[in-house]
């Protein structure tokens, strides 16, 4: 299942069920197959999931710090083949910047 949320002030942006229900929660939202993230939402939406990626970096860095204390002779580089929040979140905090800017509702649907 994909989610794809509309907005008329970007273009649409399709995102596979886990993400889609990750960023779903993340900003409050029940994952149903349709929704509606209107502009007076859109404000504490990007709040949450700006909050939301500054806790997943903490928690990677603190981990990384953990992996370095007890192994001082481990690699400090973290893998490179994996995605983090950050970049999972960030086409659809552009959508709603972007619909914020023009006071336009975010909907989705499967």
């Amino acid at each position: 299942m994909l989610y794809k949320f509309k907005s008329r002030a970007a273009a649409d942006l399709i995102l596979l069920e886990p993400q889609g229900r990750q960023i779903l929660q993340i900003i409050g939202k029940a994952p149903a197959s349709t929704g509606i993230v209107t502009a007076a939402q859109i404000p504490a939406a990007l709040a949450a999931l700006e909050a939301a990626v500054a806790a997943d970096e903490a928690r990677l860095r603190e981990a990384a710090q953990q992996a370095v204390e007890a192994d001082p002779n481990a690699p400090e580089d973290e893998p490179r083949d994996t995605v983090r929040l950050r970049q999972r979140a960030a086409p659809f905090i552009d959508l709603l910047r972007r619909s914020l800017q023009e006071d336009c509702d975010v909907v989705w649907g499967v």
